[in-house]
């Protein structure tokens, strides 16, 4: 099938949210609390932060395990990046993550304001004023061969969607309601003209929803 564009692990509330209003600093997820989207993956034994041993088997622990699976390169909207919003006030903010994010694989953030790339650990982050296809094909070429992830948020993977250029996707849907944010869809079924779907709860209260080209 050649290099795929795959949506892996992305979680969102039962009414479609993945993030919420307000994002900032102090709280990358807006007025929600993350913890409610993400705790199924925490709690799985092949979690990379695991620090104590034990944790779940199964199909959470599967997806979990598979995240980083034939990944060669991930692409991000700015607001996964970070907080800041316009020019970049401040070339000192690298990320989230700290000193190593989890990306191991170059990642390409979209932005209307580009900046210089830079390295962390095993992680380079290059910034693109780009369309979806430009930088998918910028994404393939550093992938070398293997798969490209659309890490999000919500507003970056339907503008792909929009574009026709999501292979598969997985979408965790919490037990949880946010009422308001930024939305993936209204329902799962709007992206059934173009995908199979296959729905699998799972005993951690998630709902495992896999889509895959028709």
């Amino acid at each position: 099938m050649g290099q795929l564009l795959k949506v892996q692990n992305f979680c969102v509330s039962r009414d479609g949210y993945g993030a919420g209003e307000a994002q900032s600093l102090e709280h990358p997820f807006g007025h929600v609390d993350p913890q409610g989207l993400m705790s199924w993956a925490g709690a799985t034994a092949s979690w990379p932060n695991r620090t104590d041993p034990g944790g779940s088997r199964g199909l959470d622990d599967y997806f979990t395990r598979d995240f980083s699976h034939n990944i060669g390169a991930e692409i991000m909207g700015r607001n996964k990046f970070g907080p800041q919003r316009g020019p970049w006030q401040d070339h000192e903010w690298q990320g989230w993550w700290g000193d190593n994010p989890p990306f191991r694989t170059p990642v390409f953030v979209l932005t209307h304001h580009e900046r210089p790339s830079f390295t962390l650990n095993d992680t380079t982050f290059h910034f693109l004023d780009a369309s979806p296809a430009d930088a998918l094909a910028e994404a393939r070429e550093a992938a070398q061969g293997r798969d490209v992830r659309l890490g999000g948020g919500a507003t970056t993977i339907r503008e792909f969607l929009a574009a026709d250029l999501v292979d598969t996707l997985h979408v965790a849907v919490a037990d949880i309601e946010f009422g308001s944010g930024v939305r993936l869809w209204e329902s799962p079924d709007e992206l059934t003209d173009r995908f199979h779907l296959e729905v699998v709860p799972s005993p951690s209260g998630v709902t495992h929803h896999i889509f895959w080209r028709k």
